[in-house]
């Protein structure tokens, strides 16, 4: 299946070619596509460097720094016909490029989803604090039960999307970035019933670079958690109530 590696970054200098080169170890068969946010540490030319030396490589370059949802909706977005499978990856080897074998067979098996999660039998995360732990958890357990998602790790940046069902769920309204947006695309693809598969990760704490995360993101992520919920509720009580009105 055609497949597209979707790789965003900012500041990824210290990371990034092992990055590229353990994903075209891992995976040889997928394009590779880099996302610069207008990095000013030396990223962009060491991808450069890396386009001319790693086969099916190339570089999208932006201007500014606009969110990691929003890199990869601008790829998703522009690319949706020209690839059966999306693959998102971070850029600083938290996400082992040698788990997207596993994750990628079983989207070719009939997932339409594929989450590398830390919180399945399995899963783990290596080099975080026991609070951030603890707060990643706990946003996690909020959202599945606020949503009705029944996943254990909505907020996992490594995963796999089968295009079509990109096109069924429509990416024009997504709103969110950061942890926000994948639990949005998360929501959105339980709406439409798609096939979610949970593949068993070590999550390591990045040794490079400096961690986009902050209060914002999480912010954020909980402000779209709590009103789609609420949304929702509202929703299925006018249901409730049109139905004994009707009965």
């Amino acid at each position: 299946m055609r497949t597209l590696v979707v790789i965003p970054t900012y500041c990824e200098a210290g990371t990034i070619e092992d990055v590229v080169r353990g994903i075209r170890e891992a995976v040889s068969d997928a394009h590779l596509v880099v996302v610069d946010d207008g990095s000013t540490d030396g990223t962009i030319e060491t991808v450069q460097r890396l386009v001319n030396e790693v086969v099916d490589l190339s570089l999208v370059q932006r201007n500014s720094k606009t969110g990691l949802g929003d890199a990869y909706l601008h790829i998703f977005r522009d690319r949706v016909n020209d690839y059966e499978l999306f693959v998102e990856i971070d850029a600083d080897l938290s996400h082992d490029p040698s788990a997207l074998p596993e994750l990628l067979s079983a989207a070719r098996a009939g997932a339409d989803v594929v989450i590398g999660s830390r919180y399945v039998p399995g899963g783990r995360i290596e080099g975080w604090q026991r609070s951030r732990v603890r707060l990643s958890r706990w946003g996690n357990r909020y959202a599945s039960f606020l949503l009705g998602l029944a996943v254990n790790d909505a907020t996992s940046g490594l995963r796999v999307y089968r295009t079509s069902l990109l096109q069924r769920i429509g990416l024009n309204g997504v709103r969110s970035s950061g942890y926000g947006f994948q639990v949005e695309l998360t929501y959105r693809a339980v709406k439409h019933q798609a096939r979610v598969v949970e593949i068993p990760i070590t999550f390591r704490e990045r040794t490079a670079g400096t961690s986009k995360m902050n209060r914002s993101i999480v912010w954020e992520a909980f402000a779209f958690v709590t009103a789609w919920g609420l949304r929702d509720l509202i929703l299925r009580r006018r249901l409730g109530r049109m139905r004994r009105d009707t009965a």
